[in-house]
């Protein structure tokens, strides 16, 4: 498979995402702030980053932890300044890191001055802005079954809110207070161009698109399929990549992007999306997207939700990689990710968190950095962080967390088991602020957190990692390096090996006459290595020496140039 004969400039650039209100406090208030941020640019030019992502900063109530945002133009206060945010973002350029915004347009928030209008009444000029819609024919507005549909929001209940004072409701996939916006509506749509070229204007490089493939949605809004035992209908086979989908979006990069001279990057979360779907989302031809999140491989450790956890099967996953990695080579881009702020950290997700932190943490690292595809390196990531362990439900903050706690419980779900699904797949698991040191509160903030600090942060923090022989601080920087300086790394073709074993992960990378293999033991135990993956020159590992080519030690990782060895 051909690389591009010109590839884009992001095609070996590595992101960091910061999730601003847990990375660093300088205010004193318990919340992570600009100011935090502008403190620590050393550490991420340190690291090598080319590209930083920062989680909604814009004005909003916080309903959903800035993804429900009142005003798009003005940083919230409890963020910091105008000026600080100049300040964050000359810092940034002036290391020659990028900074990418997030852009929350698949719905705004309730306090939005433009839903506040649209609901005043029926015959308001920015009506058309919302999915108003009356209730279900045969039914009394307000009462139980009268909503429009039956779709199941994702944070639990119906989709539809009621207001009594215009007898109608409005759609919204989130919370009540993340109303969703009406993209068939051609106002709608160039009121979210006007915003984003005036975030271009000020100087940001670009954006990562919240849920971007739920924008176009089918205006019958017919019901969904209700599983067996259900309550809510699935709706999603009516919003997740609609009818309108690569309409909007290539009208979105005409009225945005065309005629613009910078480098800019365009990354779309698109849940629910196939290989064939990204291929038409990132086709550079098509003019939509640079790259698309997509979450097939974080949901394969559950059942009928993402809290009925379901031990990784990890031909699963290489299946999983495999599909997306041949799928999209020729043509299109996937951003490589198994940590953000809503899933669980992944060394205690799939790795050993205790006994092999170090060698599981880097050992993932390693597979899903010499992949083709842009990484990405979500906070605390690159120290080996791990998941929260909260033991009452009184330390957890995500509203979809508290949500499914009190309907589960409602369900007569035993409370211990509720609290273990929380315990493994929370949201706020990524959310703990940021381990800097092993000190008060973590040298997060002087003040007590917003939400607590994980368990273990005494060892698991910046200045022990950065001070220790084994560091996964220092192993990131060399995976960054790999991809900066080989073309092979960020383009070569992607070649899965023993897909059906059950703890050893093999691939090859190839350009020309060159290959690299990349090899990872998924276990606590001793791996023989098969005899045809036992040759080539070590280029990175992750245990401080070469050891027995014949066996992989628990969690190990190698990265082998076998360029001399493939007539073998």
């Amino acid at each position: 498979m051909a690389p591009p004969s010109s590839p884009a400039w992001w095609t070996n650039a590595v992101v960091y995402q910061i999730y601003p209100r847990s990375f660093a406090d300088t205010t004193g208030d318990g919340i992570g702030d600009l100011g935090g941020i502008i403190d620590h640019l050393d550490y991420l030019a340190d690291l090598g980053v080319d590209v930083v992502w920062l989680s909604p900063i814009q004005q909003s109530p916080q309903f959903d932890n800035g993804y429900d945002i009142s005003d798009y133009r003005r940083i919230d206060e409890m963020f910091g300044t105008e000026e600080q945010f100049d300040q964050l973002l000359a810092g940034l350029h002036k290391r020659g890191i990028r900074l990418i915004m997030d852009l929350v347009v698949n719905h705004t928030s309730s306090e939005y001055p433009g839903f506040q209008s649209s609901k005043a009444s029926r015959t308001s000029p920015k009506r058309d802005r919302y999915w108003w819609r009356d209730a279900r024919p045969g039914f009394e507005p307000g009462e139980p079954g009268a909503e429009p549909n039956n779709w199941r929001s994702f944070f639990g209940g119906s989709a539809w809110t009621f207001e009594p004072r215009t007898r109608q409701y409005y759609l919204h996939l989130f919370t009540p207070q993340q109303p969703d916006l009406n993209w068939e509506t051609p106002r709608v749509r160039a009121k979210v161009y006007a915003m984003m070229n005036w975030w271009l204007d000020r100087g940001v490089d670009g954006f990562r698109m919240d849920v971007i493939n739920f924008i176009s949605k089918d205006p019958a809004l017919p019901d969904g399929v209700v599983e067996p035992g259900g309550i809510w209908g699935d709706g999603s086979p009516y919003f997740v990549s609609g009818p309108r989908i690569h309409e909007f979006l290539q009208e979105m990069h005409r009225e945005v992007f065309d005629g613009r001279s910078g480098q800019y990057l365009t990354v779309g979360e698109t849940p629910g999306a196939t290989v064939d779907q990204a291929l038409l989302f990132t086709d550079p031809r098509r003019r939509e997207l640079d790259m698309v999140f997509q979450f097939e491989h974080v949901s394969l450790d559950q059942g009928a939700g993402k809290f009925d956890y379901r031990p990784l099967a990890l031909p699963d996953l290489k299946t999983s990689w495999n599909r997306w990695q041949r799928g999209l080579a020729e043509t299109g881009w996937n951003s490589l990710y198994l940590n953000n702020h809503d899933q669980p950290r992944v060394v205690s997700r799939f790795g050993n968190d205790t006994q092999y932190r170090y060698e599981s943490a880097t050992m993932w690292a390693t597979l899903l950095h010499l992949q083709r595809g842009t990484p990405y390196i979500y906070q605390g990531e690159e120290i080996g962080m791990t998941n929260a362990g909260f033991t009452s439900i009184g330390q957890y903050r995500d509203v979809e967390s508290l949500n499914y706690y009190a309907e589960a419980l409602e369900r007569g779900m035993d409370r211990e088991q509720v609290m273990e699904a929380l315990r493994r797949m929370s949201r706020d698991n990524a959310r703990t602020p940021m381990q800097w040191t092993g000190g008060l509160h973590a040298g997060f903030s002087e003040a007590t957190p917003w939400i607590p600090v994980a368990a273990g942060y005494r060892s698991v923090n910046v200045e022990a990692d950065r001070a220790a022989e084994q560091s996964v601080f220092r192993y990131y920087r060399e995976l960054v390096r790999l991809r900066h300086e080989s073309d092979l790394v960020s383009l070569g073709d992607f070649h899965l090996l023993d897909p059906a074993h059950p703890a050893l992960f093999a691939f090859r990378r190839t350009r020309g006459d060159r290959a690299l293999l990349v090899l990872g033991n998924v276990s606590d135990e001793e791996l023989g290595v098969p005899s045809n993956l036992e040759t080539g020159t070590l280029v990175l590992g992750n245990y401080s020496d070469a050891g027995d080519r014949h066996l992989l030690r628990p969690w190990e990782a190698r990265i082998l140039d076998i360029s001399t060895y493939q007539g073998g």
